[in-house]
């Protein structure tokens, strides 16, 4: 499925919380219902209150009825949500997360007869973590079976750009507001969905590889079960094992090392790509049967002459020297002097460059 980048439009469409106790009598479907469909790293310490916290993490459902709403409890307030109705990715109905708990009706004018319910986390862990509460349906409404998973898993470790950083930011004016913050339609998600897969995105804006543009690294923070910083939660790699594994890191690395000069003593190349190297093998020894994807770019990492390719080719290199067998390749996303973050054509351009890349490599 190709989707254009059309959610710009999406503003028209933001819903805001009610403060009024309900619109209509209808029936709860608490968030422990068996027929509501979790994606992602998700929180479920409290089988009644879940938390999402990471980038894309979503709830689907299928129900009945002409009428439902959402109850949220969000941690700061600064958390953006996609749904969609009836796979209509095109007419997104956006929440702007309040901080607290608020119910968000979605829609009340539905035709009467099944429908399909889709929420989406645009933003990441940065903004912060929700709670979902349940759905309301309208009375005497249900769920119905969930939808079927897809049986291919893909799993992105990355920075802003996986995140989806300003993606739907004007292409000549600031990228760094959360409401300009969509994963939905940033290469890894869109890749997903162009190869049919379940995604699972473990990113954080301005996180690195040596250094971070904050007090942690990506080998500090790629097996927590929460987004929201550094924390001692753990997410349980048994309950979710990808097919393919894609890392795009080293931008702030390049950033922050050779031209911010914040590390130091500074790297020098041979120790790059050791860093590079090592991280593999960490994710390497939780999934030793996948297929590892390492990219770079599109930001100015992937500059000409810019080293960091090199890098990346160089770490790819040395771990298939040492094993033959290794499954793993890399794949470069190209510089275009475009030195913001990736807006959305860019990424639907690196997806459907990934997207050709993995049809081919894994026969999808």
């Amino acid at each position: 499925m190709k989707l254009l980048p059309v959610l710009k439009i999406a503003s028209l469409f933001f819903l805001g919380a009610l403060n009024a106790p309900a619109v209509w009598a209808g029936t709860f479907i608490p968030a422990s219902d068996p027929k509501l469909q979790y994606t992602g790293r998700v929180d479920f310490s409290n089988r009644q209150a879940p938390q999402l916290s990471w980038p894309g993490t979503s709830i689907a459902a299928n129900f009945t009825g002409p009428s439902i709403a959402v109850t949220l409890d969000d941690q700061f307030g600064h958390n953006y949500f996609n749904v969609f109705i009836d796979d209509d990715y095109t007419h997104p109905l956006i929440i702007q997360a309040q901080q607290g708990e608020r119910k968000y009706v979605i829609t009340t004018n539905l035709k009467n007869g099944p429908h399909k319910f889709l929420l989406t986390k645009r933003t990441e862990g940065e903004e912060g973590a929700t709670v979902f509460k349940g759905l309301e349906l309208a009375e005497s409404e249900a769920l119905l079976i969930p939808p079927t998973r897809p049986t291919r898993r893909i799993e992105f470790f990355g920075d802003s750009i996986t995140s989806g950083a300003g993606n739907e930011a004007p292409d000549n004016g600031p990228d760094h507001f959360p409401k300009d913050k969509n994963n939905f339609m940033t290469y890894d998600a869109i890749t997903a969905r162009n190869v049919n897969a379940e995604l699972h995105v473990t990113s954080q804006s301005g996180i690195g590889l040596m250094i971070s543009w904050f007090p942690f690294t990506m080998p500090q923070f790629y097996n927590q079960l929460s987004a929201v910083g550094k924390n001692d939660s753990r997410w349980d790699f048994s309950r979710w094992t990808p097919d393919v594994v894609v890392i795009n890191l080293f931008q702030n690395d390049a950033w922050l090392i050779d031209r911010e000069h914040r590390l130091q003593p500074e790297p020098d190349d041979e120790q790059r790509v050791l860093a590079y190297m090592n991280f593999v093998k960490t994710i390497r020894a939780i999934y030793p049967s996948a297929y590892f994807v390492c990219a770079l770019g599109s930001m100015d990492a992937m500059r000409p002459g810019s080293k960091w390719p090199g890098y990346v080719s160089s770490a790819v290199a040395r771990l298939k020297q040492a094993n033959p067998e290794e499954r793993i390749d890399t794949i470069f996303f190209e510089f275009t002097g475009y030195a913001a973050h990736p807006r959305v054509a860019q990424h639907i351009r690196n997806a459907d460059k990934l997207s050709a890349f993995l049809k081919e490599k894994m026969h999808w």
